[in-house]
């Protein structure tokens, strides 16, 4: 009787086990977030707006530019007729001139940078938060970003940008 109790009672043992194993599987998905992202509504307004800004740091830079080569064309075609102390001076100008450039550029590059992640952040996030929401709609318990090179295989009919895309309300193509 006791060797019954003790095989009923690993049976049972096994049957919840695997009751709760069966019930914890895991849903994979992936998507191309590029993809996605180039279909995002706001996306042309925020290349606009970038395109602009880049535009008047490219301008502000071109001004220094053509006020370099001024000093230094006006310095060749009158150094001979300079005394000394303004030979000086004028060469200490127009070197810091260029140092005032080198700083701007990488100033320039950096503040590009920040201006970039500004416009598109708010765009990258809304994306995020449609997969996360069709991910946890959907039972998903992992999604890959399938661009990144880490999913090694993914069967088509687990890649989610048409729900993400019908999240976010976006029709058409998507881009292969």
């Amino acid at each position: 009787m006791k060797k019954l109790i003790s095989i009923f009672i690993i049976l049972l043992a096994i049957g919840v086990s695997s009751n709760s194993f069966a019930q914890s599987k895991i849903k994979l998905g992936h998507l191309d977030f590029a993809a996605l992202y180039s279909l995002m509504p706001g996306l042309d307004s925020v290349k606009i707006l970038f395109e602009e800004y880049n535009k008047s740091v490219q301008e502000q830079y071109a001004a220094m530019q053509t006020e370099l080569e001024n000093k230094f064309m006006d310095y060749q075609a009158n150094a001979e007729s300079m005394s000394a102390i303004i030979k000086q001076t004028k060469e200490a100008e127009i070197n810091d001139l260029r140092e005032r450039m080198d700083a701007f550029e990488v100033s320039a590059t950096q503040d590009l940078q920040n201006k970039e992640m500004e416009l598109t952040s708010p765009i990258i996030e809304k994306a995020r938060e449609a997969v996360e929401k069709v991910a946890k709609d959907n039972g998903y318990t992992y999604i890959y970003n399938s661009t990144e090179g880490l999913l090694l295989y993914a069967t088509p009919n687990d890649d989610i940008i048409e729900l993400v895309k019908a999240e976010l309300g976006i029709s058409g193509e998507t881009p292969e």
